[in-house]
């Protein structure tokens, strides 16, 4: 997510009209703020007081003045969501989808704002997070297992649906690598093992698109919700699973592959043992290897955001470094499995 760059004056006459006629007329406004520390959508911060006094903590999220590739716009999003909590997903419901209110042009939707932590570096490392990670096997496995019930043929999203979900992923990630500003030999070499090693096509599933350390809200009993859906796609469902053991996302624990949370191990068995599908060490080693080169060539293109392009946000600009060291796990990844091709996830 973005701050707004600058304050509109006429924001909170806006805001409060909005939330008025969402909430009843005798609705109060007594917060508004930006909030910022990601990079994606403009986000503020709402707390309101009902008429009979009660206070609610909302947030606002809205389209950015500059999209991502590849990411959905909020109407889209809106949708996404909703099919996804009435599938049993960890998520706040997004409400009262609305056009303008942020900028003209830009749809915006209200969301609770739920309690927890999301800082990878806290999650990852506060003891008092500790049994949180300890439930994390289970509870990341139960959120995916709903998230990936949602399918084409019970849902109508407004998503393309793939013929083959394996390839369309390929796709998108070589239609980023030919955007970059010169060539990485890591990324090709790691997008020509995948195309050797691609596994069958697969089902189809929703697929959240950015499940990972960052985007989960944590607090000392658990989990306690899945945010940011704007790379939510049709795909295959095992696409989740290796993007949530991405090193980045471990956040310097790396001696726990899954988000820096728990081992591979008792995740996929929570997994398996949730969705009833399983999950082998080469299947999840293919997907780790496509979810480090993803984010590899998309630190990149961050960066690029500000290089080449209108956003003015310095903490873009600290991105790109991070792109080497996902070549390196990815290439070291393909060597273990060329080492131990059976060996266990």
């Amino acid at each position: 997510m973005i701050a707004a760059n600058a304050p509109d004056p006429t924001l909170r006459a806006r805001a409060l009209a909005y939330l008025q006629a969402a909430l009843g007329p005798d609705t109060q406004l007594t917060r508004l703020e930006p909030l910022g520390g990601g990079a994606c959508q403009e986000i503020w911060r709402v707390e309101v007081r009902l008429a009979d006094g009660a206070e609610r903590a909302l947030v606002i999220r809205g389209d950015p003045a500059v999209a991502l590739p590849g990411s959905l716009g909020r109407r889209e999003e809106h949708e996404v969501i909703n099919a996804a909590v009435a599938a049993g997903a960890p998520t706040p419901a997004a409400r009262w989808l609305t056009e303008g209110l942020l900028r003209p042009g830009a749809w915006a939707y209200t969301m609770a704002l739920l309690p927890g932590v999301t800082l990878g570096a806290k999650v990852t490392r506060d003891a008092a997070l500790a049994g949180a990670r300890e439930k994390a096997p289970t509870q990341l496995a139960e959120a995916l297992t709903a998230i990936h019930t949602v399918t084409p043929d019970r849902v109508t999203l407004p998503l393309p649906v793939p013929k083959d979900p394996v390839a369309a992923s390929l796709d998108a990630l070589r239609e980023s690598m030919e955007r970059l500003p010169c060539a990485r030999p890591a990324q090709a070499a790691g997008l020509a093992w995948l195309l050797k090693n691609r596994p069958p096509p697969g089902e189809i599933t929703l697929v959240h698109g950015d499940f990972r350390t960052g985007n989960l809200l944590f607090e000392p009993e658990g989990l306690t919700g899945v945010l940011d859906w704007e790379f939510a796609h049709w795909g295959s469902p095992l696409e989740d699973l290796g993007w949530l053991c991405v090193r980045d996302w471990r956040f310097g624990a790396l001696d726990r592959a899954v988000g820096g949370l728990c081992r591979r191990a008792p995740f996929v068995e929570a997994y398996t043992a949730a969705s009833g599908r399983a999950v082998s060490a080469q299947e999840l080693t293919f997907w780790e290897v496509y979810g480090n080169l993803r984010w590899a060539a998309g630190a990149i293109l961050q960066g690029q955001r500000v290089l080449v392009g209108p956003e003015r946000d310095l903490e873009l600009l600290a991105i790109p470094w991070r792109a080497a060291e996902m070549e390196y796990e990815a290439l070291r990844l393909i060597a273990r499995q060329a080492q131990t091709p059976t060996s266990a996830p």
